[in-house]
């Protein structure tokens, strides 16, 4: 729109006797039997602070996050929407219409070399229910068959047992180590790779 107004439609809302999606519809990228995938969003920020603020989710960071660190991990995905096309994104219960956790593709670096990473984090009130591996699933077809990607990599910590587990139900095979330093502090972390 020349105005550079922002239509927010209502669910229903039809024009010429079409129905209009509306803004949050516009952000989806996919859904699966339980989730639908969507994109980030300003709104986001207090859904999104309850579950990161958790040490025991962040655990490849080792705290939790306050709220400042919340909104600048938001505005980083909002950046590598624009930029890469993609990020972390938001996954939403059908059930409850709440975000419970991101599952997600990142631009990283491995080795000097660029590298697209698959990341998922999730509540640690929906462990344990097969969320992760529906949603990292549905992430892998997004990366292979919409954005291009050739190969996947996720970067683990060993002893992260849960997201091992996941790596290996989608496919991936280990390839490697290597040391990540976050915050002064050097964690080994285990390569795993997927091919298109």
């Amino acid at each position: 729109m020349a105005s550079g107004k922002t239509v927010n439609t209502q669910k229903g809302q039809k024009v010429d006797g079409v129905e209009l999606p509306t803004y949050e519809d516009t952000l989806i990228l996919t859904e699966t039997e339980r989730l639908i995938i969507r994109r980030l969003n300003k709104t986001d920020m207090y859904a999104l602070f309850s579950i990161i603020k958790k040490p025991e989710v962040m655990y490849a960071w080792e705290h939790g996050f306050n709220k400042s660190e919340t909104r600048k991990w938001l505005d980083r995905q909002l950046i590598r929407y624009r930029e890469d096309g993609y990020g972390y994104f938001a996954v939403i219960s059908k059930e409850t219409d709440k975000l419970i956790g991101q599952a997600g593709l990142i631009n990283s670096e491995l080795h000097g070399e660029p590298i697209v990473e698959i990341g998922y984090i999730f509540d640690d009130s929906v462990w344990g229910h097969g969320y992760a591996i529906e949603a990292a699933h549905a992430c892998v077809d997004l990366a292979f068959n919409r954005f291009d990607v050739e190969k996947l990599y996720a970067t683990i910590r060993p002893e992260n047992e849960s997201s091992v587990n996941v790596a290996f139900k989608l496919g991936m095979r280990k390839t490697g180590q290597y040391i990540k330093t976050y915050l002064g502090k050097e964690m080994p972390h285990d390569i795993y790779m997927l091919e298109k």
